[in-house]
């Protein structure tokens, strides 16, 4: 009589290692929806910024879900990480890089193209290219790096993350887009004013300073009610208010580096060196 042999356990099957690429492809998908809301955009049809900065929200929550399905599966893999650092390059560099010169300086009336305006909008897009460029590297950074540290206080591991992440990035740029409904800017101060907030963002992403990565929040806790309403309550602020909740959600995130940041950097002032070591002098 043949013997039954048992399958071994513990092996996932084919589908629960597609699961989690298929959300990075979700990922992918927005923001090439975004690329193509933008270079549809004119000035007078400026709501497709908006569509695309919806777009660009969307790819950040099927980013969350990606890595957080595969972890909770046990289904990571080499080439999921590679394509999701493939996706995210596209959706929250490319994407939100073309968003931002497109609503900041590419659409302004025409009537304010002098020649101070043409150079504004050359420097919004070399402002734009470069936050692309700081994304790009705070991925490679990310992938290489297997336990960053960071510059100001904080214990070591998953609670933080070292730089903020590109796709915290391109969520500040799309949540001022959706604020304003992707009304373009007009005025060239205004304009002056994202461009240093465009380049603030891609420095931080570069940057050692430390940011929550929200990786300790295990919702397989045995208390999990209090989590779970409020996240629906939050959930509920952004479908009702999104313009609003958005945009406060991302420069709170922001601020928050750039404050522990500044708290490290008057603490380590405050705190005395400790007074130098003499060596005692023996008797002749």
């Amino acid at each position: 009589m043949d013997q039954i042999v048992p399958k071994p356990r513990g092996r996932h099957s084919k589908g629960m290692y597609i699961l989690p690429s298929l959300f990075t492809t979700a990922n992918m998908a927005m923001g090439y929806y975004a690329i193509l809301q933008v270079m549809h955009a004119t000035a007078a049809e400026y709501w497709h910024l908006d569509n695309a900065a919806k777009a660009i929200g969307f790819a950040v929550l099927f980013d969350g879900l990606d890595g957080r399905i595969a972890r909770m599966t046990g289904t990571s893999s080499d080439f999921g990480k590679e394509l999701d650092s493939l996706a995210d390059v596209i959706a929250f560099g490319v994407a939100p890089a073309m968003l931002a010169w497109s609503w900041g300086f590419n659409l302004m009336p025409t009537v304010l193209l002098t020649e101070w305006h043409i150079k504004l909008t050359q420097l919004g897009a070399i402002a734009s290219f470069l936050f692309l460029m700081a994304g790009a590297s705070r991925l490679a950074r990310f992938n290489i790096t297997s336990n960053p540290q960071p510059s100001n206080p904080g214990r070591p591991g998953k609670k933080y993350f070292v730089g903020m992440p590109i796709p915290a990035g391109a969520g500040v740029i799309s949540a001022v887009v959706h604020f304003t409904g992707g009304d373009p800017l007009f005025s060239w101060y205004t304009a002056l004013v994202w461009l240093a907030m465009v380049t603030t963002v891609g420095y931080l992403m570069v940057s050692t300073w430390r940011f929550y990565s929200f990786k300790d929040i295990d919702f397989r806790s045995r208390h999990p009610f209090r989590l779970i309403l409020f996240l629906a309550a939050l959930f509920a602020s952004i479908w009702f208010f999104s313009r609003q909740m958005l945009f406060i959600i991302a420069l709170i995130y922001m601020i928050s580096g750039v404050f522990w940041r500044v708290q490290w950097i008057f603490r380590r002032r405050r705190e005395r060196p400790p007074p130098p070591y003499k060596e005692a002098s023996q008797a002749s």
